[in-house]
C-alpha cells in the first residue's frame, strides 16, 4: 500500500511560562499557568483564581509531541495559539506586546524543527493598524499565515473596520485560520459543555456567513481562508442557508453576493468531522480539493487518533485521501 503523507493542519501550543499579565498590565482577565507537581501537567488558571483548564506536556513542550506525531506517522503539523489567549479585550498597545511574545515562541518552535512543525501567528485583532503591523512581523519570521477567532469582539468579520486586514493579508499572502472562540449564547448553555458540543459549531458558521453575506470573499477573491472543526455547522445547513437567500434576498442579500451555494471552492475547512459520513457529505458539499484533515490536539474534543477514521475509509481513493491529508493543506498555505 502506498504511503500517504499526513500534515495536521490545526494543532495547538502555547509557551511554558510567562509573566503575570494582571501584575504586568496593571488590571486582570488574563491566563496565567501554575505547575502541577509531580506530574507534568500545568494548570491554566485566570487571574482571579478560577481554574480554567489542566494541560498535560504536549501542549507546551515541541519535543513531548514528536513521538506521538511519529507513532502516528505525521510528518508535519501546523501549530497556533489556543484561542483563550486571544486577549483581544486587552488594550491595544499590551495586545501587540503578547502576540508578539507568543509568535516569538511560535517562530522559535518552527525554528527548532523545521521539518516538523510549521506555525501560524496571531495578531491584536482589537487595533487593525497593530494587527497588519505584526502580520507583516510573521511573514518575516516564515510564518505562512495567521490563526485568528470568529468574531472580534461584538463585531463580525464581515465588519468595515476589517477590510484593511483582509486586504493586507491578501496582498502578503498570509493564510488566516478561523478558530471559533467567546461562543455565542454560551451563559444560556453551560450545562453538558453545550459551549463546546453546539456553540463551536454555530459560531463557525456565523464566521463563514459573516464573511460569505458581508462580500468578503467577492472583495478579496484571492484571500485564502480556512475554517476549524469542518466549518463547523454550515455544511450542514448550507441548504437552509441557501433558501434564506432566494426567500428573503431583503434581510439576506443586502450586498448583493451570490447564492451561497456558488462559494463552494472559495474558502477551505479541517477535516475534523469525527464520523465517515459526515466527512463524506462534507466532501460532496466542499469539494475533495478543500478539506485538510486536523486534529486539535492536543485537547480531548480532537481527533486524537490522528485521521485514522479518513484512513480506514475504503470508498476514498489514494489521490482523495492524499489531497485531504496533506496537499489541499500545502495549497492552503502556499
Amino acid at each position: 500500500m502506498t504511503k500517504i503523507t499526513k500534515i495536521d493542519s490545526h494543532a495547538h501550543i502555547m509557551p511554558p511560562t510567562w509573566d503575570r499579565l494582571d501584575k504586568k498590565f496593571g488590571y486582570g482577565g488574563f491566563i496565567y499557568l501554575e505547575d502541577e507537581p509531580g506530574t507534568g501537567a500545568k494548570r491554566m488558571m485566570r487571574d482571579d483564581g478560577v481554574f480554567f483548564r489542566r494541560v498535560e506536556k504536549n501542549c507546551y513542550d515541541e519535543t513531548a509531541i514528536l513521538p506521538e506525531m511519529d507513532e502516528y506517522n505525521v510528518e508535519q503539523m501546523v501549530l497556533c495559539t489556543i484561542p483563550v489567549l486571544f486577549n483581544y479585550w486587552a488594550k491595544p498597545q499590551h495586545g501587540y506586546e503578547w502576540s508578539q511574545f507568543i509568535n516569538d515562541h511560535l517562530s522559535s518552535v518552527q525554528n527548532r524543527f523545521p521539518k516538523r512543525f510549521i506555525s501560524l501567528g496571531t495578531v491584536p485583532m482589537q487595533d487593525i493598524e497593530l494587527a497588519i503591523k505584526e502580520m507583516e512581523r510573521c511573514k518575516s519570521l516564515g510564518m505562512p499565515g495567521l490563526e485568528i477567532a470568529s468574531h472580534i469582539l461584538d463585531k463580525n468579520l464581515d465588519h468595515p473596520d476589517f477590510h484593511p486586514f483582509w486586504q493586507a493579508a491578501q496582498d502578503l499572502g498570509m493564510s488566516i485560520f478561523i478558530h471559533p472562540w467567546e461562543m455565542m449564547g454560551q451563559k444560556d448553555m453551560e450545562k453538558y459543555w453545550l459551549p463546546w458540543l453546539v456553540g463551536m459549531p454555530a459560531e463557525t458558521s456565523r464566521a463563514i456567513c459573516s464573511m460569505l453575506f458581508g462580500g468578503i470573499f467577492d472583495k478579496f477573491p484571492d484571500l485564502k481562508v480556512m475554517f476549524a472543526h469542518g466549518g463547523g455547522s454550515f455544511a450542514h445547513t448550507l441548504g437552509r442557508i441557501s433558501h434564506g437567500w432566494h426567500c428573503r434576498p431583503d434581510l439576506v442579500n443586502i450586498n448583493n453576493v451570490k447564492d451561497p451555494y456558488e462559494y463552494k471552492g472559495k474558502f477551505w475547512v479541517d477535516g475534523i468531522t469525527h464520523d465517515q459520513g459526515a466527512l463524506r457529505y462534507l466532501i460532496e458539499v466542499m469539494g475533495e480539493d478543500k478539506i485538510a484533515y486536523g486534529t486539535d490536539y492536543p485537547f480531548p474534543l480532537g481527533d486524537l487518533e490522528h485521521g485514522a477514521f479518513i484512513e480506514q475509509m475504503n470508498d476514498l481513493s489514494n489521490k482523495t485521501k492524499a489531497k485531504i491529508l496533506s496537499t489541499n493543506l500545502l495549497d492552503f498555505l502556499k
